[in-house]
């Protein structure tokens, strides 16, 4: 049986996380929703993803401390960020710990389908 990658989605907007959900399926993979970083923390029933899509700014805890968090638990796969206010200082850093991908929102399908597509063919670290 063919694996089918898992993607995780968090974000605090419900209507991204929709959308997301939604062209992630489009595109044949499974997707799994968070409202939040600690929400995907403490997920501990599932698996980790195949890759994750993050918003950077969000409350309790922003994608860059949860980047920080998952490599520091040694919880490594790919992960793409995307938001709204993007700064120089915050794309260098998640991509210095390995980030795939750094998208400014809203960003095209065919923009988040090319980097989904080449952050699955990377894999794991």
């Amino acid at each position: 049986m063919q694996h089918i990658p898992t993607v995780a989605i968090v974000d605090d907007d419900d209507g991204v996380r929709s959308s997301l959900t939604s062209l992630i399926r489009s595109l044949g993979y499974k997707a799994r929703s968070y409202g939040s970083a600690p929400q995907f923390l403490a997920d501990r029933e599932t698996d980790d993803p195949d890759c994750m899509i993050a918003d950077i700014q969000m409350p309790e805890m922003t994608g860059d401390e949860l980047q920080a968090a998952l490599i520091a638990a040694g919880r490594r796969f790919p992960m793409i960020f995307m938001t709204a206010f993007p700064t120089a200082i915050t794309r260098e850093r998640v991509m210095a710990a390995g980030a795939c991908a750094f998208l400014d929102k809203p960003a095209e399908p065919d923009t988040i389908a090319r980097h989904l597509a080449a952050a699955l063919a990377r894999g794991h670290d």
